[in-house]
């Protein structure tokens, strides 16, 4: 199936007012976990363009905070939306901590994807450095019991990311939204931190 940028999850997107269609891969994966829920501080990193944020915003409601992390600008105003436009390989804890006013985030989600070259071995090395930068990140600022959801793409170093995840945070279940078009390898890691 051609890539068609005017597509059901697209159009959808527009109507319910979000920045971009990925937004429903998230949604799905919260109907499925329960990832979400009131209170909850999020972090978001790769936010832009906001469909991710908006999303967690309307879930964690007024007692809840996300903190949206890119080198784009996300425009999304909301009293509970924290930007900051930064690289993630710059970023230290400490800095996401503090703009979140917590200890410890509840969750941390990663829909990173790098531009792709249409070098597909490249392509997915790039998407795998990126989700092994949001899983260091992950380490070390959510809680025990905290919920990290990330994005990467399937290839020749997937085995060895899923290991790494499971070492490091605890078992992992593999998810693969039905708005992810037909054509991508993205498939998406959820933890349940020890």
């Amino acid at each position: 199936m051609a890539y068609r940028p005017r597509d059901y999850y697209a159009r959808k997107a527009k109507e319910e007012r979000y920045p971009a269609r990925s937004v429903y891969k998230l949604k799905e994966a919260d109907q499925k976990y329960k990832l979400l829920r009131p209170g909850q501080v999020v972090l978001d990193l790769g936010a832009a363009p906001g469909s991710w944020s908006k999303y967690a915003l309307e879930r964690v409601g007024k007692k809840g905070l996300v903190v949206g992390v890119d080198l784009q600008e996300v425009k999304l105003s909301h009293p509970r939306f924290v930007f900051l436009r930064k690289d993630i390989f710059e970023l230290t804890p400490e800095e996401l901590l503090s703009a979140a006013g917590v200890s410890a985030f509840d969750v941390v989600l990663s829909d990173m994807a790098p531009k792709t070259t249409g070098d597909r071995s490249g392509d997915h090395f790039r998407s795998v450095n990126l989700a092994e930068q949001a899983l260091l990140i992950a380490e070390k600022v959510l809680k025990p019991g905290g919920v990290f959801l990330v994005k990467v793409f399937e290839g020749e170093a997937f085995p060895r990311f899923v290991e790494e995840v499971k070492r490091r945070l605890g078992p992992v279940k593999r998810f693969r939204p039905k708005s992810t078009r037909p054509s991508s390898r993205e498939i998406f890691l959820l933890v349940k931190r020890n």
